[in-house]
């Protein structure tokens, strides 16, 4: 975790996952597959708008499960919705989007950038998730041990024996 300008911190987290760099690519790109991976142990995922291609958008909101949980969310008690838009895609290699939370609370304002970055490992493929300029209203704390989450459920997808493994 380190301070950037203004404050506002960044995290990078990463785990080899016994998959191809295409397959990891695809769950990225993947309105379905990003529900199921990309969020939190605690909360479940919803696209609304996926627009896969540079300049594309999205909108994804993340639903808290446990209601004990409900009055943290950043858009409503128990949502964080966020809309994304993607700056560069390098396929099988790299992806650079950054995401907007929808909140009237101005600690989570501004923009995150997420860059995730695929290469080749003996055993599998290592993804890469640096997130920059995270809002003063996310601990960073929490940030990392989302993405860490994610990356579990994204190998859990694609990973033989997962729960939805990786296609050929």
């Amino acid at each position: 975790m380190t301070e950037s300008p203004g404050n506002r911190a960044s995290t990078q987290v990463s785990a080899i996952i016994n998959a191809s760099r295409k397959a990891v690519y695809t769950a990225c790109l993947d309105p379905d597959a990003l529900a199921a991976w990309r969020v939190p142990d605690s909360m479940k995922g919803e696209v609304h708008v996926f627009e896969a291609r540079e300049g594309g958008k999205y909108r994804m909101s993340l639903t808290y499960q446990d209601p004990a949980h409900s009055r943290r969310g950043k858009t409503s008690g128990d949502t964080d919705t966020f809309q994304g838009r993607f700056v560069e895609l390098v396929p099988d290699e790299k992806i650079v989007e950054v995401v907007t939370f929808e909140s009237q609370d101005p600690r989570f304002a501004g923009d995150m950038k997420i860059t995730t970055r695929l290469t080749d490992t003996g055993e599998g493929t290592r993804v890469a998730i640096l997130c920059e300029d995270i809002p003063a209203g996310v601990r960073p704390q929490d940030n990392e041990t989302g993405c860490r989450q994610s990356l579990g459920k994204l190998a859990a997808l694609l990973e033989p024996g997962g729960r939805g493994a990786a296609k050929p």
